[in-house]
Formats: structure tokens, sequence, C-alpha cells
């Protein structure tokens, strides 16, 4: 994939639930246990210091107020995807799950994996340090 508008096609054709779609950035509601879960999936394209194109896969987790850094920091070694980061999100710090990857070398099938693995561990980051609770 060679850029950010043929990324967003991919997604919709593979039957992803885009619900935002923008220059530069696509959201997806991503349905989880047989839909008795989701979480949103955020897709953006930002560039390296050397101009090469990046596209980073990322979700929230959970508000940082009152998070316990330690447990998201102990699950955060436990996975084999994705690092943690604090985005902001309407004026209030979320612990973020994300990955960047250059857009070289990336396929359909990279990306289509990329959501699911990055859905898929935050909500389990989120249900740990949530309580079980689907927050997000």
């Amino acid at each position: 994939m060679q850029s950010f508008k043929l990324i967003r096609q991919h997604l919709t054709s593979a039957g992803f639930n885009v619900i935002l779609q923008d220059e530069g950035v696509a959201s997806i509601e991503l349905s989880l246990e047989q839909g008795s879960r989701h979480q949103a999936i955020f897709l953006s394209e930002l560039q390296d210091e050397d101009g090469r194109p990046y596209l980073r896969v990322s979700s929230a987790v959970a508000p940082i107020a009152g998070l316990d850094a330690s447990r998201a920091l102990a699950f955060n070694w436990q996975s084999r995807v994705g690092y943690l980061a604090v985005g902001d999100m309407g004026g209030t710090p979320y612990l973020q799950l994300c990955e960047n990857r250059p857009f070289d070398g990336l396929d359909g099938a990279e990306v289509h994996r990329l959501v699911l693995d990055i859905g898929g561990t935050a909500d389990r980051m989120e249900r740990a340090l949530s309580g079980d609770k689907d927050l997000l």
C-alpha cells in the first residue's frame, strides 16, 4: 500500500465498519465477542523526519486519571503487539495502544492484521484495567 487512500479503500472493501474517513485519518468500530464488546480503532498517516510515510494504528484503552500505571506497563510487557502512549481525547488524557508501520512493505493482509491485533489487545487491556467494563 503506497498511500493512505489505498489503505482507506482496503478497509472499506474488507468489510470493516468504517465510521470516519477523512484526509489522513480513518476510524473503525471493531465488534468483538459476537457484538457484546466494541473497540474504536484509529488509523492515521504520519511522516518521519525524512518525509517517509508511516501508518499509525491506535486504540484508546482507558482514561489515564486513576489508572495504575504499573498494571498497564506489566500488561504491555507481556503483549506482543503495540506500545503504550498517552493521547488527548476531548481534553482528557487517555492511555493508547499504538503501532506504527512504514508504508513500504504494507499490504492489505498486514493492515487487516494490525487492525485486529491492536483492537483485540486494546480491548483486553481495557478489560484488565477497568474491571471488565467496555468504556470505549
